[in-house]
């Protein structure tokens, strides 16, 4: 379960990460489950690497300094979620 926790932590920040910049950004042509998907994958992929640009694994709460932990996992989840909804969003605006 310890492993698993990071990666539900960067699934559920990604979602909420990506929702929120695509509201923002108000991109119609994604609906709700495309913009929580790519949130998602993205928030996996940015909480993987923050963890790993901090020098800790992914995976490791206690690796990478104050941002290792829990927290880092959120906001590397919030910031990779929201990123790759923009890139989509902006890639599906263009294809329509």
């Amino acid at each position: 379960m310890e492993a698993l926790l990071p990666i539900i932590i960067q699934a559920v920040t990604g979602a909420i990460g990506g929702n929120a910049v695509s509201g923002v950004l108000k991109q119609a042509a994604m609906s709700v489950l495309a913009r929580s998907i790519s949130g998602a994958i993205g928030g996996v992929g940015g909480g993987a690497l923050l963890g790993s640009l901090l020098g800790g694994a992914a995976g490791d709460p206690a690796g990478g300094g104050a941002l290792g932990g829990l927290l880092g996992q959120a906001v590397g989840g919030l910031a990779g979620g929201g990123i790759l909804s923009a890139i989509v969003g902006i890639v599906m605006k263009g294809a329509k």
